[in-house]
């Protein structure tokens, strides 16, 4: 079954480089309008040109964990386009060690940017969701939106050294399941994609001077070359997937074939389990 995304309004958080990157060209590839955003401007913006698409693509750079930018993200979108019609939470990164050396402004960064940026993006599109599924239900059309958050394999089964990281992604999973059931009677699937080891700057073999800033703090990317063969190993597929083959099924949530899927967790890592 082919399918198009014609007319369709995409925002895509954490989209300059990488998964996010990937899932905006897809849906671009898929005829949608999309809206990039990502913190990191200059990168963002290149990332835009080299994409194409400039009729029906757009880009707004913003750090999502600052309280009023995820607002103003949404507002950003429905200004150019007109509507919204898929969420794609998917900006991330990672911070990790064992928990006993974590401190508080770790564990919270991880809060902030993989489960409290998504919940207020999602309460700043609320109204205008709410409103268009009301308009369309009074005109006897039924018109289904999307909501993708992703998540990953260290929040469904946990990962030592990931305290942070793997309890804000099993939130994501709760949050994924609740508006699924609020927003449904507006037309709306809520699903999550849970991500393995995909083949992204976080995940390559860690080198010494490996780091992401963040608000000023030098955070090591990375892993060590022993534990990512180990992994690597242990996954049946014996590879890293790819970026776009995590936005194929991220893309299956934003599509109509997903059009009664509603609540679920797809995880795509090639058989990976923690």
């Amino acid at each position: 079954m082919s399918f198009t995304l014609e007319g369709r309004t995409a925002l895509v958080t954490g989209s300059a480089r990488g998964i996010g990157r990937a899932i905006g060209a897809a849906l671009l590839g898929s005829g949608a309008n999309v809206m990039l955003n990502d913190v990191d401007a200059e990168l963002l913006e290149r990332t835009a040109g080299e994409l194409g698409q400039a009729e029906r693509l757009r880009h707004f750079a913003s750090d999502i964990t600052e309280p009023g930018s995820p607002a103003a993200l949404v507002s950003a979108t429905l200004s150019a386009f007109g509507g919204l019609d898929i969420i794609v939470n998917n900006a991330g990164y990672t911070w990790d060690t064992v928990i006993q050396k974590m401190t508080d402004q770790q564990f919270q960064a991880m809060l902030d940017i993989h489960l409290v940026a998504p919940f207020r993006i999602l309460r700043a599109a609320a109204e205008s969701i709410r409103s268009a599924a009301k308009a369309e239900g009074a005109a006897g059309r039924r018109v289904m939106r999307k909501v993708v958050n992703i998540t990953s394999i260290a929040g469904t089964d946990g990962n030592p050294g990931q305290a942070a990281y793997s309890s804000a992604k099993a939130g994501v999973i709760g949050l994924t399941k609740t508006l699924a059931k609020e927003w449904g009677r507006y037309n709306v699937n809520v699903n999550a994609v849970g991500f393995g080891l995909i083949d992204t700057r976080l995940v390559r073999p860690a080198i010494a001077d490996g780091t992401l800033s963040v608000r000023g703090q030098q955070i090591k990317i990375g892993v060590p070359v022993q534990a990512l063969d180990a992994m690597v190993a242990a996954c049946p597929l014996g590879r890293l997937g790819t970026p776009e083959e995590a936005a194929n099924a991220v893309l299956f949530f934003c599509s109509p074939l997903s059009d009664y899927v509603t609540g679920e967790v797809l995880i795509c890592g090639g058989g990976l389990h923690f």
